[in-house]
């Protein structure tokens, strides 16, 4: 067998089909190399006890803890019988609960002063942290008074070494079985192919990849763990960052059109009608991306900035100077309402200048077309026929802009609006549309730390804008907790009465439709056990369609309110924004459908009910639609989550700070890593077992310097057929097509 095929060996030759089917289904292992690549999640050393205070709830738990007490007690007359184990670590304590006729061998396997390593699911009973019919291993009991053990052959057996790795384990797989199976599979670690340059990897003094495998796995001291980590982590950083760096080279050797604004155009005529000045942020962010549009080769630039910060006008202005240039530009957006909406803003933006050709438009003006997917026939030919034949500059769009029929007359300019919400071959399909590569801006109102910028949008060069236009207003947030203070809501129904009793207006957000439990895009929501909040009298409903219902009847009673949700049709939902957006409508109870985009300067309060259903970045988002005019915005945000529970920690956060990037820092170490980078990139998502984005700046920026340097060296990575072998492992078929396409 040759070095590379060794890993790629499937788990069920090793191991046999029983544990490689549970392996599959549950950790999405199959292969060696997989099960070599799954790293434990931490370690416990002998005679060290598992902290049971921080025990999470509801999760599958592997746990090293000493028996205080073991008991068997009977119930139904004395015709069923139950174990009790009590386990202590000096933190906490957690019950351990046998049923039935196996419960002699664990009462006998299991004296108090014992210790072993259990497996279950941890659950409440009677207040107390249990586990029920737990797996375990025993490890033996204390028998000196300086603690050492003495172990039983079954855990010498089990764990030969002084450190215990726990593994990530599911159900009918506990972490020594995994255990079991790498040491079965870890000799194979002598054929794994090193993808670090053996310069770079001499230079840092880095361990060879089997070495740094085999201690990651059975490590002799805890120097070992640290050392195979960092030597992982860079592993994992380097191979992506060349991946981007790769794409990066990739696209400065595409030709693409310059386009360099002319003086007299549709820029200037813009700019002599703006009613205030531009920001420093805007004119230095403006600066960056109108040097990328006058080079020979495809701008490549992400545009992130805060909510409000005027990411919307720096775009258009770019647009405005492609078409100046001859070009056309096209944005994408991710919803309808929000396509509408920028189609709105920018030709009330534009004035005349947006009516070229037409009856009253300016004479250098150019037609701005808007093209969805649920448009009318007619509407929808005029549009395709403005786009071919160039009469259109600029054209505002859904998912219908990608479509085959979609064609331009010289497409300049692809702006993408909240990146996150479109996969990279959207993206690729739409820049395929231009005689040449067109030029790239990618914006989001979501701020993004650094070391995500750079590992996840790694291809793209980062503008950001941080600093507000003058005249926003600032955003007081306040977390309401209706559950333990029922008043502090029936005040919130007061102040949203007192801004429309002021002449301006507000949201109510909730997290559903309506009844039929089903969200925006029509998919079945997962129904859960309703929770002893859930089920509380005082509890508002949850859903747009009974919100709204209850306000009329009653706070908000002689109000203007209306509903909006993504399912609504496209023509009924530009109508209840356009009515809003006139002052028609005094309060819009809406699902997240208002989340970006939505710019209505009179609205001053939102109310979003089951805040703690929302991610930090979301509620910050949903946040900007209020404070865009001249009057103070309130955001208050409704929780019937108890004081102490990590939710209302979560939206204490949001309410303590307006600092987007804070938030993201925050939000991105509450989630998983895969949540992050999953939004992105396909073929990132399952590359990042051992580095994380927040922890690991300091090796992202390193490797992303050394994979620069390797990619402009060799940019077919020719000399280095190991970096090649683990790059084409760490991307699948589709991203590599897109690498390659450019």
């Amino acid at each position: 067998m040759d070095r590379v095929s060794a890993l790629d060996e499937p788990l069920k030759k090793t191991l046999g089909p029983a544990t490689a089917k549970v392996m599959a289904e549950h950790l999405d292992l199959h292969t060696v190399g997989d099960l070599l690549h799954h790293y434990p999640r931490r370690y416990e050393e002998r005679g060290q006890l598992t902290k049971l205070a921080d025990l999470p709830l509801d999760e599958d738990v592997t746990v090293v803890a000493q028996v205080a007490d073991s008991r068997i007690l009977t119930f139904n007359h004395g015709r069923g019988q139950r174990l009790e184990i009590t386990l202590t670590d000096g933190s906490g304590r957690l019950q351990l609960v046998f049923f039935g006729r196996g419960i002699h061998k664990p009462h006998k396997e299991l004296p108090p002063g014992s210790r072993g390593m259990f497996a279950g699911k941890v659950s409440v009973f009677n207040r107390k942290l249990q586990l029920a019919h737990p797996t375990y291993v025993p490890l033996g009991r204390a028998t000196a008074d300086d603690g050492t053990t003495e172990d039983t052959a079954q855990a010498v057996d089990a764990f030969a070494g002084k450190l215990i790795p726990i593994y990530p384990a599911c159900k009918g797989l506990e972490s020594w079985k995994i255990t079991k199976a790498v040491d079965a599979v870890l000799p194979r670690a002598a054929e794994a192919v090193d993808p670090l340059p053996p310069a770079l990897r001499e230079g840092r003094g880095f361990a060879s990849l089997p070495e740094a495998l085999l201690k990651v796995h059975r490590p002799e001291s805890r120097a070992d763990i640290e050392s195979a980590r960092q030597r992982l982590k860079w592993d994992e950083a380097f191979v992506l960052q060349v991946a981007l760096a790769r794409r990066r080279y990739a696209d400065a050797q595409l030709p693409a059109v310059a386009r360099r604004p002319v003086p007299d155009g549709l820029l200037d005529a813009f700019d002599a009608d703006l009613p205030f000045t531009l920001t420093d942020g805007q004119q230095k962010v403006t600066g960056e991306i109108f040097a990328d549009l006058a080079t020979e080769h495809p701008m490549h630039r992400l545009l992130q900035g805060e909510v409000g910060s005027g990411k919307t006008l720096v775009a258009l202005r770019a647009m405005l100077a492609v078409v100046d240039a001859g070009g056309q530009a096209a944005m994408l957006a991710p919803t309808e309402v929000l396509a509408q909406q920028h189609h709105r803003s920018i030709t009330e933006m534009m004035g005349e200048l947006a009516q070229g050709g037409m009856l009253g438009g300016a004479e250098h003006g150019t037609k701005v077309v808007l093209l969805t997917g649920s448009m009318g026939m007619a509407a929808r030919r005029q549009a395709l026929l403005d786009l071919v034949t160039g009469e259109a500059g600029i054209v505002i769009g859904t998912h219908a802009l990608i479509e085959d029929k979609v064609r331009f007359h010289d497409l300049g300019l692809v702006v993408v609006d909240e990146q996150h919400r479109f996969g990279v071959e959207q993206r690729d399909a739409l820049r395929s549309k231009g005689k040449q590569p067109p030029h790239l801006l990618v914006m989001t109102a979501t701020p993004i730390p650094r070391t995500v910028a750079m590992t996840v949008f790694g291809d793209l060069e980062t503008s950001v804008l941080d600093q507000l236009p003058a005249g926003r207003s600032p955003i007081a947030s306040h977390v309401v907790p209706a559950q333990d203070k029922p008043h502090f809501l029936a005040r919130a129904w007061e102040r949203v009465r007192e801004e429309v009793g002021k002449g301006h207006q507000a949201y109510v957000v909730c997290p559903r439709i309506g009844d039929d439990e089903e969200d925006d895009d029509g998919k079945a929501t997962r129904k859960t056990k309703p929770s002893k909040e859930d089920e509380a009298e005082k509890r508002p409903p949850l859903a747009v369609v009974e919100v709204a219902g209850q306000l009329t009847e009653g706070p908000l009673q002689g109000l203007r309110v209306e509903i909006l949700h993504g399912r609504m049709q496209p023509d009924d939902k530009d109508a209840v924004m356009r009515r809003f957006a006139a002052g028609e409508v005094d309060v819009l109870v809406a699902t997240t459908v208002i989340e970006v985009g939505v710019n209505v300067p009179n609205a001053t309060a939102m109310v979003i009910m089951d805040a703690d259903r929302f991610g930090v970045s979301q509620l910050h988002q949903l946040r900007g639609r209020v404070g865009r005019g001249s009057a103070p915005g309130l955001c208050l945000l409704v929780t019937d989550m108890p004081e102490a529970s990590p939710a209302r920690a979560r939206l204490g956060a949001v309410a303590a700070t307006l600092d987007g990037f804070e938030l993201s820092r925050i939000d991105l170490e509450q989630r998983r890593e895969g949540d992050v980078l999953g939004q992105a990139q396909s073929g990132v998502r399952s590359s990042l077992r051992m580095l994380a984005v927040i922890e690991d700046e300091e090796i992202i920026a390193a490797a992303r310097e050394e994979a620069a340097a390797v990619v402009a060296e060799d940019p077919e990575l020719t000399g280095s057929p190991e970096l090649r072998t683990a790059l084409d492992a760490l991307l699948d078929t589709e991203r590599e097509q897109y690498l390659d396409k450019g």
